[in-house]
């Protein structure tokens, strides 16, 4: 199977060896740096980083070779849902949009927000999948980076080590399994086929329970306090000066 980036250098590279020209590299790689501080300290209920998800979102549709806007959508699909803007709460709000529109353009950040804005659950998937016919352009993208998310949170068998690693197993059993008809009526035969490997192989496996860890979902770990901060700091210092 595909091997997708998991840090920006790589993707950086597979852009470069895809063919995109470097206006575009320099465009996912703003959307990276909004990324970086948005997602900072955020962690998959797996122990992942959450930033490694969203550059592996973004690799996958780099992958499918999906425009320049799409790909820097699937860095940025959970902006809203779980990105930090420094006001402690989640959601949409025109400052927010205002922020992202200012990093990374207005196209890329439309798409984020419809992104959110997608009903994505047991209740509507089958609903998305019987109405595909009469989605927009701009539907199509969000629901190729919708695709690409659920592919990346189930590499590497990553739902397997949350808290709730069956229901979530459950769940792609019955709902998800619509993902990969969904992949191949947009077009993206490779992607319903990694989505059909990686739901069988998640289906099929076992990881050790001392493994699995309490959390859900995406769960954000508090920085150091200054004080903590500071004695690093200090012992760094120290330990240099015993190597003189």
């Amino acid at each position: 199977m595909y091997v997708y980036a998991q840090t920006n250098i790589r993707l950086y590279r597979q852009l470069d060896e895809r063919g995109y020209a470097p206006d575009d590299v320099g465009a996912v790689g703003r959307a990276y740096e909004l990324a970086l501080r948005l997602f900072t300290c955020v962690y998959r209920g797996s122990g992942k980083p959450f930033l490694a998800h969203a550059v592996g979102t973004a690799s996958i549709l780099a992958s499918l070779r999906a425009r320049m806007p799409v790909i820097a959508a699937g860095l940025l699909h959970a902006a809203y849902t779980h990105g930090e803007f420094g006001n402690g709460w989640r959601g949409v709000s025109p400052p927010k949009r205002r922020e992202v529109r200012r990093a990374v353009g207005e196209e890329v950040e439309s798409l984020v927000a419809r992104y959110t804005e997608l009903a994505w659950h047991a209740g509507t998937i089958g609903g998305i999948r019987d109405s595909l016919g009469d989605i927009t352009s701009v539907e199509r993208d969000v629901l190729l980076v919708r695709l690409a998310n659920e592919l990346e949170d189930h590499l590497d068998l990553g739902i397997l080590y949350t808290g709730e690693a069956e229901r979530r197993r459950q769940y792609m059993r019955t709902h998800l399994s619509l993902c990969a008809e969904m992949a191949a009526w947009l077009g993206a035969p490779e992607l319903a086929e990694a989505l059909t490997a990686t739901f069988e192989e998640v289906a099929a496996a076992e990881v050790p329970a001392g493994l699995q860890r309490p959390e859900h979902g995406s769960f954000r770990v508090p920085p150091a306090s200054h004080g903590t901060r500071l004695r690093v700091l200090v012992s760094h210092f120290i330990a240099r000066w015993r190597r003189r």
